[in-house]
Order: structure tokens, then C-alpha cells, then sequence
């Protein structure tokens, strides 16, 4: 995978969705349809974004929403390793996460107040992105998923390819009319898209909107 400073790295999500719109017309057809993609600039930190994700772990966007809000109030507004590790954990769970949850995100921010873990956004520019996902998925709780989309949406990395996010395999089925592939299956079919495969995923997301 590339890192931040290459030229694939450097290249827009409109100049590769153009890129690979001239290589594959099934993404021209999706360009068309979808329009260009759009990626929301980040925000917050590092930190909250990865403790928002494990709250919506396996759960509905509404009931995840709610009780994301519920633990930014027990931490006072202060999504923080230090907050966290000084919140007692059945503060924790009576925002309503779970145990593994709970247990989760205060592994999280004892990597990070540790420094077995850095969400320093200067030295992950100088990581690649198998060197990030490393790191994020010894955390409990956080997976190939997680950091697949920690690397896409918050690092804006251009070759993230999350082939084990179901709504992205369906998306390929649809669009380019075949059975749904497996994981690993659709590593495969990623090929042709490098070095813009977080844009190829951006669209398949697309065609699996119309599956709803």
C-alpha cells in the first residue's frame, strides 16, 4: 500500500475517481450516477473518531447514536485517554456500552497514554498503511474493518481495499452483475483499481444504497 507522499497518495478522490472512470466503465457509469465522490474532512481527534467507532460496533445508527452522546456526557465533553482511564468503568456502561465495549476503549486509551500506540498525525504520515492497521488492531475491540475505515476516512489513504465490509462486496455484485464475492475473492478483483481502491470502495457503497 502506499504511503502519504507518493504520487497515488498525493492524487484527489476527484482525480482518481476521473482515473479510474477512464479505465473501467462500470466506476464511469457509477460516476455518472453517484456523481464525484465526497470524502468529509475529519473531524475532532484521532482518538474520538476510533472511540466513536467501537461505540457503533454491531449496532443501528440510531441506538449507536444515542449512546455515543451519552458517553461524551459521562466524560464531560472530554473524549480523552485521560478522561476515560479516570472514569470508573460502570460509569462507562451506564452510558450503555457493553462490557467488551467498555473494556475496549479503555484499552485504547491505555496503549495511547502508554505510547504503544501513536495517533500522532505527523508520525502516521510517515507510516504505511499496513503499519497503521498493525498498530490499531492490537487494541481490543478493533479489527481489520475499523482500521480499513480509520485509514480511509480520517487519513484520507487513496489504496484502502475493506474487503471484509459486506455492504462493500454487495456493492461489487451489483455493479458489476456478478454473485457476491467473498473476501477473499474480491482482494482479487481490487487489483485493477490500484492504486484508487478506497475510491472503487467509495462507489461500491454507492451501489449498495440502491440495494436498499
Amino acid at each position: 500500500m502506499t504511503r502519504v507522499g507518493e504520487p497515488s497518495g498525493d492524487v484527489s478522490a476527484v482525480n482518481a475517481a476521473r482515473i479510474l472512470a477512464k479505465r473501467d466503465p462500470v466506476i464511469r457509469r457509477l460516476v455518472k450516477e453517484a456523481g464525484l465522490p465526497v470524502f468529509p474532512k475529519p473531524q475532532g481527534t484521532h482518538f474520538a473518531s476510533l472511540v466513536r467507532s467501537i461505540t457503533y460496533q454491531q449496532l443501528a445508527g440510531g441506538a449507536a447514536g444515542a449512546i455515543h452522546q451519552r458517553l461524551v456526557r459521562v466524560l464531560r465533553n472530554e473524549v480523552t485517554p485521560e478522561r476515560i482511564l479516570a472514569t470508573s468503568p460502570s460509569d462507562l456502561r451506564q452510558a450503555g456500552l457493553s462490557n467488551s465495549k467498555v473494556a475496549s476503549i479503555i484499552d485504547l486509551a491505555t496503549k495511547v497514554t502508554e505510547h504503544s500506540l501513536s495517533l500522532d498525525g505527523r508520525r502516521m504520515a510517515r507510516e504505511s498503511d499496513t503499519e497503521i492497521a498493525s498498530q490499531l488492531t492490537s487494541v481490543r475491540g478493533i479489527g481489520k474493518w475499523t482500521a480499513d475505515l480509520f485509514l480511509m476516512f480520517r487519513l484520507r489513504r487513496m489504496d484502502v481495499w475493506p474487503v471484509g465490509d459486506l455492504a462493500v462486496r454487495r456493492g461489487y455484485a451489483s455493479a458489476w452483475r456478478i454473485g457476491t464475492p467473498t473476501a477473499k475473492e474480491l482482494e482479487t478483483l481490487g487489483e485493477p483499481f490500484r492504486p484508487y481502491r478506497s475510491v472503487a470502495a467509495y462507489y461500491c457503497w454507492q451501489a449498495a444504497r440502491t440495494l436498499r
